[in-house]
């Protein structure tokens, strides 16, 4: 196995925590609610970010090069999903998994 850095250990540790708070959040409490939760485009956003999150996790895992675009990517959806669930509103664990995700996939994207 190749070696992963205790950075990027971190970062597949985000983004496999994002992924699995935004399907969860998107599946049980957005659906529960309804309304403006399962809106197409948060609803979608939601969906995209859970897919960056575990592409990325996926990419690191198997040592591709091709990580820094996935994490570039996942960065910029994490930021854009924390957002609309900040909109949104009572959603604020996804907010802090997507936030901590973004923050750490920037620095492997760097």
């Amino acid at each position: 196995m190749h070696h992963l850095s205790p950075e990027m250990k971190s970062c597949i540790d985000e983004c496999l925590h994002c992924y699995s708070v935004c399907l969860s959040t998107a599946m049980g409490h957005c659906l529960e609610l309804g309304g403006k939760h399962t809106e197409k485009q948060h609803f979608t956003l939601m969906m995209a970010c859970a897919e960056i999150c575990r592409t990325s996790a996926h990419f690191m895992l198997i040592g591709s090069e091709h990580h820094k675009h996935t994490c570039g990517e996942c960065a910029e959806i994490c930021n854009e999903c924390a957002d609309d669930c900040e909109r949104i509103g009572d959603m604020q664990e996804c907010v802090e998994a997507c936030r901590r995700c973004a923050e750490s996939c920037r620095e492997m994207a760097a």
